[in-house]
């Protein structure tokens, strides 16, 4: 009776011991929390996706470009606006739509958090997939001759691996390799010259969180494909200012782009950076 006691003290010992061990391995291991304070940084998407049964809307607005008085610095002017929405199916899995002014563009995307960054660093980033498939709702004509036009040329499709390290409780950085490809690009007349359908791009950005709920964010996108015309599309350049809440977060920047969707803004930009081309934006985040 003395060695059953014996036995079961020490076997409860020992359990104790290993479940000691678990929580601490538990504790040590503990991811890290808000890499970024949105699900997009300006225009690119971040590691981060809406907790489990949680929805996110999102207002994306962009003026025309900066030019003078006459148009109040693009207020006047012609200008671009998303509306989205996000739902989180789990704590990693993300699904969104959205419907875009400009183009007519219907998108369902998606995202999964792969690895989360670890506070004991061992793991040391945050790995996302983000995907999605955009409709372009214009007119038939808008897709060259009518008579070799099918309904498939209306997609598109994006495609980003998204890698992400919180540097300490003030500064994040994220890269992003992309591949984008158009079932329907615009062709030079009586040539095969223009627009290639498969792209490839690469997509950088940071945010530095100055003080409270008030933060500096940059982004930076360059087209790695050539196309088959004289001048190049233009990479992407934008510097804003993330003011974040409980429920809700503003952005407001200056950008050389304004189609908002990633694969139209990292191909067919125009605007210069070195030459000033310039507008203004703002983007809205409200969780429910």
């Amino acid at each position: 009776m003395k060695k059953l006691i014996i036995l079961l003290t020490l076997s409860l010992s020992i359990t104790s011991l290993f479940s000691q061990q678990d929580s601490l391995k538990q504790v040590t291991s503990k991811p890290v929390r808000f890499t970024f304070g949105t699900t997009t940084l300006i225009d690119n998407s971040t590691v981060e996706t809406p907790y489990k049964g949680g929805l996110e809307m999102e207002i994306s607005h962009r003026f025309s470009l900066i030019q003078n008085y006459h148009n109040l610095f693009g207020i006047y002017g012609s200008a671009n606006t998303r509306i989205g929405l996000n739902y989180g199916i789990t704590d990693r899995l993300m699904i969104g739509a959205g419907t875009t002014k400009d183009y007519q563009l219907q998108d369902i995307h998606w995202k999964y958090l792969i690895l989360r960054q670890t506070e004991d660093n061992k793991m040391p980033v945050s790995l996302s997939y983000y995907g999605n498939i955009v409709l372009d709702l214009r007119t038939e004509d808008a897709f060259g001759p009518t008579e070799s036009f099918r309904q498939i040329h209306r997609l598109s499709y994006f495609t980003q691996l998204i890698v992400a390290r919180k540097i300490n409780k003030m500064f994040s950085v994220q890269i992003a390799p992309s591949l984008v490809y158009f079932n329907s690009v615009p062709q030079n007349v009586d040539s095969t010259a223009g627009y290639k359908n498969l792209n490839f791009g690469l997509s950088a950005g940071a945010r530095a969180n100055l003080f409270g709920s008030h933060s500096l964010i940059i982004e930076y996108d360059q087209l790695l494909t050539k196309q088959d015309i004289v001048v190049q599309p233009k990479p992407n350049l934008s510097l804003g200012w993330e003011i974040g809440t409980a429920t809700h977060s503003f952005q407001v920047f200056v950008a050389n782009y304004n189609q908002i969707i990633n694969q139209r803004n990292l191909v067919f930009n125009t605007n210069d950076f070195k030459k000033g081309d310039y507008l203004v934006g703002f983007n809205i985040h409200i969780r429910f």
